[in-house]
């Protein structure tokens, strides 16, 4: 039989070797998870755009004159038809005025070729006058309506010029910054005077590869509602708050890129759509696909790429995901994820992969699609 001396010392070792067990184990790490979550995506395909104005006008004077007024302030917006600059228009009334008179001289010296004409024809009829002198006024009458005709368009070309010494806005737009200024001496050779964009609504063009054009299906582009939806990204990643549609696509493809030019027509109700300004186009496919959606805040990265860490048995898991688009807060997984999986969004801080853990589902993030 074990002696009492021997067998304490054995529960006293059992004992001690439970104790140490217990302290080596490590303790499991609180954190908070989210499901991730199959949804419908509609499948986006990402390009460089630049914002182009619907209409572009530059503005220059047609006669030469002595610039007496500039009627706008730079950058403003601006109605078809309102008077933007003046030119002296004393010259020009004077030049309407001569027109005028020499027009009249012309009428008078037709009327007065038209009398002698019917009096050699009436001295003809009698046998008092010659058929020659009859032929000669005859010709006089006809030089006359032909002085007639020419003094009647100087007079037009001069009330043109004269209508021409105020330069009006051709289109309803934004105007840039005047190159003249009042005092000046501006005429056809004076280059722009200024330039007026439209603003609402705008074009944005891109160019897009062959792959990439067949992906889209923009090459049947039906006007109307079946046409690709398109959005927009500004340069410090905000979203445009406005959808268009693309509406052109050109009809050849730029040999040196090997892309074709796409067009979209977006409203700019608020302006914010500036001419040749840089953007990101996001170009919406026609049908939608299943995919598993994350919130960005479970991601990480590192030299080998992006991974999420799920959790499995009670342990935090790796898993390696590929990333496709952004949607809101969340991202869009291509592949890595099947769905269902309890992705780890909080306490990322304190894991490893296999540490035993303690999930406890979280309220999606704030901003989450």
């Amino acid at each position: 039989m074990m002696s009492g001396l021997a067998m304490l010392a054995s529960v006293t070792a059992f004992a001690g070797g439970t104790a140490l067990a217990q302290q080596q184990a490590p303790a499991a790490v609180p954190v908070g998870t989210v499901l991730a979550e199959k949804r419908a995506i509609e499948r986006t395909a990402d390009f460089v755009g630049r914002v182009e104005a619907v209409n572009r006008v530059e503005i220059r004077a047609r006669v030469t004159g002595y610039l007496e007024q500039v009627l706008f302030r730079d950058g403003e917006d601006v109605k078809e038809g309102v008077p933007l600059f003046r030119i002296e228009r004393a010259p020009f009334e004077a030049a309407v005025e001569q027109a005028q008179g020499a027009l009249e001289r012309a009428q008078g010296a037709l009327q007065n070729a038209t009398v002698q004409r019917e009096r050699a024809e009436e001295l003809l009829k009698t046998s008092a006058g010659s058929v020659a002198v009859r032929d000669q006024r005859v010709a006089d009458e006809k030089g006359a309506e032909g002085d007639k005709t020419t003094a009647e368009a100087n007079l037009k070309t001069a009330q043109i010029n004269l209508g021409y010494t105020e330069i009006v806005s051709p289109i309803t737009g934004r105007i840039g910054r005047t190159k003249v200024t009042r005092g000046n001496v501006v005429g056809p050779d004076s280059g722009v005077l200024a330039q007026i964009v439209s603003s609402d609504p705008m074009y944005v063009t891109f160019p897009v590869s062959q792959r990439e054009f067949l992906t889209i299906k923009a090459g049947a582009v039906p006007v109307g509602a079946q046409a690709p939806l398109v959005s927009l990204k500004f340069a410090d990643g905000s979203t445009y708050d406005q959808k268009g549609r693309i509406d052109f696509v050109d009809v050849s493809v730029e040999r040196a890129t090997d892309t074709v030019l796409v067009r979209a027509t977006l409203p700019n109700p608020a302006g914010k759509l500036i001419d040749g300004a840089l953007v990101r186009v996001l170009v919406q496919s026609e049908q939608s696909q299943e995919k598993v959606v994350i919130p960005q805040a479970a991601l990480i990265a590192d030299q080998q790429g992006a991974y999420v860490f799920a959790v499995e048995d009670g342990k935090a898991v790796v898993k390696r995901v590929k990333l496709g688009s952004e949607l809101g807060a969340d991202a869009v997984i291509d592949q890595g994820l099947a769905g269902n999986e309890q992705i780890v969004v909080e306490g990322l801080q304190n894991l490893r992969p296999g540490t035993p853990v303690l999930a406890s589902p979280v309220t999606p993030p704030a901003g989450r699609s």
